[in-house]
């Protein structure tokens, strides 16, 4: 039995959630999120709390797995549309940088050319320096996407810590070779 997905989730004030035709929809201060759930799973909203209710037999184990995930997928979206998330990613490295123009951002990471990543529609992008981005959006799948797409250009090496990091991640480093008298 799912512990998880038998938790309800609290609809915090100026939050609005509608549950029907296996579509969820949450409207709050910074935003709008819907999502298309299983059809194992059933939303229904009751006096400031949404409750995921399974809809098959306990023997099956997908309905169980979609349950939790069901409930964990709502508790997302309340969040994203009250607080909101953000990531910050920090670029390490002699001459690499990174610049906003318009709804790009253009980085400066070693190679012979720029790299240009473009900004999906919902998230906001600051760059305070040239070597610090900050991520923010209502919707957690876009912003971790968007971060983990912007690090995967060049990720940090173990040896300089050259890359692009995101700001909480510490970097293990190695020793480099060591020169010795062999014989």
């Amino acid at each position: 039995m799912s512990r998880i997905g038998n938790t309800p989730v609290a609809i915090p004030a100026g939050v609005t959630v509608s549950a029907e035709n296996g579509k969820v929809s949450v409207k709050g201060p910074k935003g709008q999120l819907e999502m298309t759930h299983r059809p194992e799973v059933g939303i229904e909203v009751e006096l400031g709390r949404a409750v995921v209710r399974r809809l098959v037999s306990d023997a099956d184990k997908r309905g169980r797995a979609f349950h939790g995930l069901t409930r964990a997928l709502l508790q997302n979206m309340v969040v994203g549309v009250t607080e909101g998330y953000e990531k910050k990613l920090e670029i390490n490295g002699v001459g690499y940088n990174c610049k906003l123009e318009g709804n790009k951002l253009v980085f400066n990471l070693g190679f012979a050319h720029t790299v240009q990543v473009e900004i999906p529609k919902g998230i906001e992008c600051e760059v305070r320096n040239p070597t610090n981005i900050q991520l923010r959006g209502c919707d957690k799948q876009m912003v971790g996407e968007l971060a983990a797409r912007i690090r995967k250009l060049r990720p940090p090496e173990p040896y300089k810590g050259k890359g692009i990091k995101y700001a909480e991640e510490v970097i293990r480093r190695k020793a480099g070779k060591a020169f010795g008298s062999g014989g």
